[in-house]
């Protein structure tokens, strides 16, 4: 069976590379965030978004037990990127929902933020750079984030940029995501 989280990976490394800038939108537990301090090495730059405290706190601790330094936490919403960033981006993840084993399914990530956040982290995009953005429908607002945002993808230009979704099609409430390319 594929494992999605895999794909996510395995998309982002065609894209991102040594010395290169990328972003975690939605920072959760830091899995993503180590992923591409990693993959950027000491060189590189990555930056990280939460709204919750315990999660920037978590992903601190995270990455120093492991020794990287290459990063930058910030505690805001992901709506407000063009506010820390302005430099070009390789590459940027999104998944999206609640912060997992944390009980805490009351916060997640909203319609109007995650929109906001994506039309920002596309602005960012350099040339030969991915945004990947995982939805998870299984939750009231992970579907309707997942029909909005296939809604604002379908009116981009795909001269503009190469949008594809990627869905198990036989399980409706399962995880699926975006992936958004430069030209």
């Amino acid at each position: 069976m594929i494992d999605l989280l895999e794909m996510h990976k395995m998309f982002i490394r065609a894209h991102l590379g040594e010395g290169d800038v990328a972003v975690d939108f939605t920072m959760g537990n830091g899995n993503d965030t180590e992923f591409l301090c990693r993959t950027v090495g000491e060189t590189g730059k990555v930056y990280a978004f939460d709204i919750q405290a315990d999660a920037v706190e978590s992903t601190r601790a995270r990455l120093e037990g492991r020794g990287f330094h290459n990063y930058t936490l910030i505690h805001d919403s992901h709506a407000n990127v063009a506010e820390y960033i302005r430099e070009p981006i390789k590459a940027g993840m999104f998944n999206l929902g609640y912060l997992p084993g944390h009980g805490h399914h009351e916060v997640t990530t909203k319609r109007e933020s995650t929109l906001a956040a994506v039309k920002g982290a596309i602005a960012l995009l350099d040339k030969d750079a991915i945004l990947l953005v995982a939805v998870y429908p299984g939750h009231e607002e992970g579907r309707l984030e997942g029909e909005m945002l296939e809604e604002y993808f379908s009116t981009i230009s795909r001269y503009q940029l190469c949008v594809t979704k990627v869905k198990i099609v036989n399980s409706p409430a399962s995880p699926f995501f975006f992936v958004v390319e430069t030209k």
